[in-house]
């Protein structure tokens, strides 16, 4: 374990920007399963911070705006639809979690289907463009 890592239950945190914070939290509830953990307004209509749960896992966002940290981070439409990172979960019923994306919406990627690295899984975009990818394989359990 790093000298420097908190014992915690997660010590990664994703942090994403949305321009409309508080649909997003919505969508990424009812299409990929998160759960709300915090939420707080901003009293304009949008988030200044959010905490949503999967499992022992969390991101943070907020609203998108033109403030100092809002200027380092491109939304996928401003770079042509590309990324940077992207999140990976571990489900436990990669088809099912396929189907509840499918029917909010989701924009497909990468289809669902078995990884030569062991597990199964796809990619999907949300509605502002962010990729994630969801699946069975699990880093922690997986042979190296």
């Amino acid at each position: 374990m790093s000298t420097f890592a908190m014992n915690t239950v997660c010590t990664i945190i994703p942090a994403l920007r949305y321009r409309d914070a508080p649909a997003a939290i919505d969508w990424l509830c009812s299409a990929f399963g998160f759960e709300r953990n915090a939420i707080h307004p901003d009293g304009a209509g949008g988030i200044v911070h959010a905490q949503l749960t999967f499992g022992n896992g969390m991101i943070m966002l907020s609203t998108a705006s033109d403030d100092e940290w809002g200027r380092r981070i491109a939304q996928p439409d401003q770079i042509g639809g590309r990324e940077t990172q992207c999140a990976c979960l571990v489900v436990s019923d990669p088809d099912a979690h396929y189907a509840m994306a499918m029917a909010a919406g989701a924009t497909i990627v990468d289809g669902i289907k078995d990884n030569d690295y062991g597990g199964r899984g796809y990619s999907a975009r949300d509605p502002e463009g962010h990729m994630w990818w969801f699946g069975s394989y699990d880093p922690w359990k997986a042979e190296t």
